[in-house]
């Protein structure tokens, strides 16, 4: 047994555990979940202690008032008092994780099966649009406003805070604080469809300064393809019609039914957590994605030659 606990405790590290905390959220949601835990194990080893007195140490009948006296203290007054306290400790806790943010609003919606991410600097105009992946600026408190497509969806990042189910047609709002520069893992925690477990997505904290730089560089338009290859694959995007779904912006590609794709070649995954972003991830993507994702909107182009499959790949690529 003592060799098995620290593989079981191995477990609850990652960047996509409650149990290793990367914001101040999550950690004030650790702290409540180890408050809980002592305070069940204390509750079941009353309980079960009381059990055992009077079935192995004193099997003697009770008396009609230590009866009654065990019913009112165990039964009312105890459970009252600890539920009490409980939920006065968890109420407590609520506000700061709907805390303002503290200059910048993210807007993400749910999609299928994809997330929709949109960046409001303070005192902006439009939005700065992005897919499948966040970042946030650590140390700073930012906002979060959540909607959903057609189905209900659930935003969870363990790592940095609490679950918040994502409605159509309906906002709600959360905020986290990373505490300190990290990458960590979102998940879809309410089922949602064929693809739901493929519905995930990357978080990167970053030092502020390097977040103020990185989402100037998001606001940009898509640079030119740099290479011949990459040339090409910029007409084969062109000639198959991804922009009716897809936006390229500083292109022709003004798509908004599928993820932007501006800068998805610096992103660290493709479909939504599903695969990584090297040459070859983006042509599996492109030829497999009902294979990959089923129920995926986006059709699959396994009828391209290898060759094309391969410049469309390095136009993508190139688009950081």
């Amino acid at each position: 047994m003592v060799l098995i606990v620290p593989t079981l405790l191995a477990g609850c590290d990652g960047r996509q555990s409650v149990l290793s905390p990367g914001g101040a959220d999550a950690r004030v949601l650790g702290d409540l979940f180890w408050v809980m835990l002592v305070g069940a194990v204390i509750l079941w080893l009353l309980v079960n202690g009381l059990f055992f007195y009077v079935t192995r140490i004193n099997r003697a009948a009770l008396s009609r008032r230590f009866a009654n006296g065990l019913i009112v203290v165990g039964g009312v007054v105890f459970p009252t008092v600890v539920l009490g306290a409980l939920l006065t400790y968890g109420l407590s806790i609520m506000p700061d994780q709907r805390a303002p943010g503290e200059g910048l609003t993210l807007r993400v919606t749910g999609e299928q099966w994809w997330w929709r991410v949109e960046y409001w600097p303070d005192g902006a105009d439009a939005p700065i649009v992005a897919a499948n992946e966040i970042r946030l600026p650590a140390g700073q408190r930012s906002e979060v406003v959540l909607n959903a497509g057609r189905v209900i969806h659930s935003f969870w990042i363990p790592a940095l805070g609490g679950k918040m189910d994502m409605f159509p047609g309906r906002e709600t709002r959360m905020s986290l604080k990373p505490e300190a520069p990290g990458t960590w893992r979102g998940q879809c925690a309410e089922f949602c469809g064929a693809s739901h477990a493929l519905m995930a997505f990357e978080v990167v904290a970053m030092p502020p300064d390097d977040f103020t730089a990185w989402l100037d560089a998001q606001a940009a338009s898509a640079a030119p393809p740099a290479t011949e290859a990459g040339a090409r694959g910029a007409r084969i995007f062109a000639r198959e019609g991804c922009g009716a779904c897809h936006a390229v912006r500083g292109t022709d590609a003004r798509g908004a039914v599928g993820p932007d794709l501006t800068h998805v070649g610096g992103r660290l995954s493709l479909g939504a957590g599903t695969l990584g972003t090297t040459l070859e991830d983006f042509q599996t993507w492109i030829a497999h994605t009902g294979e990959i994702k089923p129920e995926v909107e986006m059709p699959s182009y396994d009828y391209l030659a290898d060759a094309d499959l391969a410049d469309l790949a390095a136009y993508l690529k190139g688009l950081e």
